[in-house]
């Protein structure tokens, strides 16, 4: 089917789209109950009978999607010459009703250190709709049997095993929110740097303390990075009313604070490249 060839190239490419139905049909029309098309903001696949009615619900398809819309909505047309028209007039003498489904664009995700917070972190995030990507540079981390907990779940799950883990972050999605807590301050460091340099990325979060950002800053600023930059990096990361050092209590405060960025955004906010 074409729509739904459309609809996982829409997905694979983290694009917003529209699912467009024909719900019901009373007398005549130039499609069945069950004809479907699927509109993106700028390409469309797939038809739901052509003319004044096509074009119209193309229409108001991308003006869900420009509003960001998040729930579904329903559009009924009169097929009559005597029933408004802004696209020419379709006289089949029926009524269509379509269903307009909103293809939203899912968060991503990408925890660089799978330790003990990173794990927790990980089996909180992969119960939602999400991209997780979770890197690190440890074999052992990554194994198979060790996230074998995170199996069977929502989110869609991407593992990767990098000596470099900073050569992953100009691989991942445009608006994929970074949370930075490997085992080696060294490693925080370079992924710090590489993450500045991607101006497309969502937020930017990395674990530790006051202390250690102070270190950061001074190296960051020293390689070229300016003040207002290094604003993009959250730290500490996490609800900061939550103070419990342990893993699960860390994990939960840092998916809260993420959830929270999710909703308020409704989808990865990304800047040019």
């Amino acid at each position: 089917m074409e729509w739904l060839d459309a609809l996982t190239r829409l997905r694979a490419a983290r694009q917003a789209g529209v699912i467009v139905t024909v719900a019901s049909v009373r007398g005549h029309a130039p499609r069945a109950s069950g004809a479907k098309m699927v509109v993106s903001s700028d390409d469309m696949w797939g038809t739901v009978g052509g003319g004044n009615l096509e074009v119209t619900a193309i229409e108001h398809a991308r003006g869900m999607i420009a509003r960001n819309v998040a729930e579904p909505d329903m559009l009924t047309l009169q097929l009559s010459d005597k029933a408004p028209a802004m696209h020419g007039v379709q006289c089949c003498g029926g009524e269509v009703t379509m269903l307009l489904e909103p293809i939203r664009v899912i968060p991503a995700v990408a925890v660089f250190g799978i330790g003990h917070v990173g794990l927790e972190l990980a089996r909180v995030l992969v119960r939602h709709d999400i991209e997780l990507h979770l890197i690190d540079s440890r074999a052992s981390m990554v194994a198979e049997a060790r996230l074998r907990v995170l199996q069977g779940n929502v989110a869609t799950l991407r593992v990767h095993h990098t000596p470099a883990p900073e050569s992953v972050v100009n691989e991942l999605p445009p608006g994929t929110h970074l949370l930075i807590m490997t085992h080696d301050h060294a490693e925080d460091m370079v992924l710090c740097d590489t993450a500045l340099r991607r101006r497309a990325l969502g937020s930017i979060g990395l674990i530790g303390s006051s202390a250690k950002w102070s270190r950061f800053r001074v190296h960051l600023l020293a390689e070229g990075h300016t003040d207002a930059e290094l604003e993009r990096i959250q730290t500490p990361i996490g609800i900061r009313q939550i103070t419990s050092k342990d893993p699960a209590a860390i994990a939960v405060s840092v998916a809260a604070e993420l959830l929270r960025l999710f909703e308020r955004s409704d989808s990865p906010a990304t800047t040019a490249e």
